[in-house]
């Protein structure tokens, strides 16, 4: 992490001049975004105002513009890692933490649109949103379980692996052991291709496969394995590989 003088620190000074004359541009934006909301805004409009809760006391629209030309889209920019973050000039500890926990509370907002006291499969394009949020821009695989009770609500969510940036090791009679745990009679796999490519490998049926035979005979559905890309989504189900 960069040892530099922190921003976020720095915003208990005075003022200077020149932030002055950008006063008058962060009221505007503001102004637009509670009028016409979130959708209305571009993508750096929006991660400048974010910034704004970070950084207070400077301008952050060139910060944002950096930020997105770095990473390539508004998702990645809080998805990237602290180290990353941490060689954009603008930004030190404190407002890295800060954009984190934005991410956390976007990512918990995501999860808490899931009713769970409503059958998940009747969420599905907030289950899908909510997948995406965690895992279409981690850089490294990881393996999720949704863990679903007999009338297919959430019991828990769970991250059971984390691997390389193209495997993650899964170990089926553990998936079993832990739904067995937690009662569970059904059960939807969650996994993410850093390459952003989100087509199933071989390895990914044979996985799904294996997982779902075992499951059979002990009660236990497994409704779907989802693949969460860059580019989108690809459900083996869907595909008519399971």
């Amino acid at each position: 992490m960069s040892d530099r003088p922190d921003e976020f620190a720095e915003a208990t000074l005075p003022a200077p001049a020149a932030a002055n004359d950008h006063a008058g541009h962060r009221q505007r934006v503001r102004e637009r975004f509670l009028k016409l909301g979130g959708d209305a805004l571009e993508d750096y409009e929006l991660l400048e105002l974010a910034l704004q809760l970070v950084i207070p006391r400077k301008d952050t629209k060139a910060l944002a513009k950096t930020l997105l030309r770095e990473f390539g889209s508004f998702s990645a920019v809080f998805n990237a890692s602290e180290t990353r973050l941490a060689k954009i000039n603008g930004l030190g500890p404190t407002s890295i933490a800060h954009l984190k926990v934005i991410q956390a509370v976007a990512a918990r907002f995501g999860r808490d649109r899931i009713d769970h006291e409503m059958p998940i499969l009747s969420s599905w394009n907030q289950l899908i949103d909510y997948c995406r949020s965690q895992m279409a821009f981690q850089t490294i695989e990881q393996f999720r379980i949704l863990f679903l009770d007999k009338k297919n609500r959430l019991i828990a969510d769970e991250v059971q692996q984390t691997g390389t940036v193209d495997h993650t090791p899964v170990y089926p009679r553990e998936v079993i052991k832990r739904s067995l745990e937690l009662s569970a009679t059904a059960l939807i796999l969650v996994h993410n291709h850093p390459s952003g490519d989100p087509a199933p490998s071989s390895a990914d049926i044979r996985m799904t496969r294996e997982i779902g035979d075992i499951a059979k005979p002990l009660g236990i559905v497994l409704h779907d394995h989802i693949i969460i890309g860059k580019s989108g989504h690809a459900s083996l189900r869907s595909l008519k590989l399971i």
